[in-house]
């Protein structure tokens, strides 16, 4: 398994945590549901460093072709800091939530109004 992290600092970019959360809303979550091997993607926001940035868990090696990258196309350019690395070991701790795809506000915001995502009430 390996893991990608990537993140940008906003400063001076244009767009805002608002901004590329707002995208969230408008699809950019659904472009990697299916895609191949890529077992979770994490969006990561930081208001007090006014940081925006990702974290993909995959399988084995990511796929040839990706969605667009939608935060870069925004913001104007590759994350500020992109790190890639050997998963050495996992563990998933005892909790409820029966899956983790469906988790964060932006989507629970979006299951609220349009009822096309089901939210998770486990917190």
């Amino acid at each position: 398994m390996r893991v990608d992290i990537a993140w940008w600092d906003l400063d001076g970019t244009g767009q805002t945590i608002d901004s590329l959360t707002a995208d969230l809303r408008d699809g950019a979550v659904a472009d990697w549901s299916d895609v191949p091997g890529l077992r979770l993607k994490i969006w990561l926001a930081d208001r007090e460093t006014n940081r925006w940035g990702a974290v993909m868990l995959w399988e084995g090696d990511r796929p040839a072709e990706l969605p667009p990258n939608r935060a870069a196309q925004l913001i104007g350019g590759p994350p500020t800091h992109r790190g890639r690395f050997e998963v050495e070991a996992t563990v998933e701790g005892a909790h409820d939530l029966p899956r983790l795809d469906g988790l964060g506000p932006v989507l629970t915001a979006m299951a609220a109004t349009t009822g096309d995502v089901e939210p998770c009430t486990n917190t």
